[in-house]
């Protein structure tokens, strides 16, 4: 099942359920008028939106709108949790290198997590609007999943049957503001603006199987400018899984329905794969030719992710992004 929010002139959009081919779309109000709402009602709404799915997909409905990514918000415009892990540890310790930061041992233990903003997420095809280019100004390319509600102190396994939706992000970063703010040993605030998500979210079952419970095993793809940046299994690599991820986020509260919960810049150890961040790529430019060569991104440079079944038919749409002054 893949789920979009219209944008209306409520600050939480207005529930659709959308077609397998992401040609057409139709509002529920009569099981839940945001996804919100749904995801309160999780066990009641699903059968009854997978019913609405079918017959989508079916063509036994005859009004349906148009699906146009443009006039979507990310699934859920704001959340009551957005937390970000790095399951790809790899990575973190490639871009801790670049700042001349050792990384602990037990980082490839114990999860690394941030709780981001999530009062007002950008829309897939909003513009990534800063003041000033010299911040540094990096997409970051992830996986996220939505949960139910998840009690404090879950295991792993009742984490895995929480996750009710997937869905990707582009977790922008200020990477020259980065810095500062862990030097005063209290975490990310300005360095980490809004976010966007992909036009749908889906359910696990849509993914067939690429999707094991824990990971998804398919190509994240990121275009730099409409060039190919990276294209790294989601699937290789991830030291910390979904289940993990939630578990960990969990570990002394509880996760409301409706929890975000991301995977951290997506990354493979086989480097022919490409980058889904351009710190990272920074980072190899550094250790290979002893300095970085690649900017951050400029005024006007556009990020496009994406996924792709083996059919090679796009999965979430695309968050396509372009970068202005604000």
């Amino acid at each position: 099942m893949k789920l979009a929010t219209l944008k209306n002139n409520s600050r939480d959009g207005q529930l659709i359920v959308v077609s397998k081919d992401l040609s057409r779309a139709i509002p529920v109000p009569d099981v839940a008028r945001t996804l919100q709402e749904a995801l309160d009602h999780w066990r009641d709404c699903y059968p009854k939106l997978q019913h609405f799915y079918d017959q989508l997909n079916e063509n036994k409905i005859k009004d349906t709108l148009i699906f146009n990514e443009k006039n979507v918000a990310s699934p859920l415009p704001r959340a009551y949790q957005w937390a970000d892990g790095s399951a790809y540890v790899n990575h973190v310790e490639l871009v801790r290198k670049a700042r001349g930061a050792e990384m602990p041992a037990d980082f490839w233990t114990n999860p690394l997590m941030y709780q981001g903003g999530s009062d007002s997420f950008l829309s897939p095809h909003d513009d990534i609007q800063v003041e000033n280019v010299e911040w540094g100004v990096d997409f970051e390319s992830e996986v996220a999943v939505i949960t139910t509600d998840v009690p404090m102190s879950a295991s792993p396994t009742d984490a895995m049957n929480s996750i009710a939706l997937i869905m990707l992000v582009n977790d922008v970063s200020l990477r020259n503001l980065i810095p500062a703010e862990l030097n005063k040993g209290f975490g990310f605030f300005q360095s980490k603006p809004s976010s966007a998500f992909s036009p749908v979210a889906v359910t696990p079952d849509e993914l067939g199987d690429a999707w094991d419970g824990k990971k998804i095993h398919l190509p994240l793809v990121t275009h730099f400018n409409k060039q190919l940046f990276g294209h790294p299994n989601a699937g290789v690599d991830m030291t910390f899984d979904f289940p993990t991820l939630i578990a960990h986020a969990a570990k002394t509260r509880p996760l409301v329905a409706g929890s975000i919960v991301g995977s951290g810049t997506v990354s493979n150890l086989d480097r022919s794969k490409g980058s889904s961040c351009i710190a990272e790529k920074r980072t190899l430019e550094l250790l290979q030719h002893g300095k970085p060569i690649t900017p951050f991104m400029q005024i006007g440079d556009e990020v496009q992710i994406e996924m792709f079944d083996q059919q090679q038919k796009t999965i979430f749409g695309a968050i396509r992004q372009i970068l202005r002054i604000s």
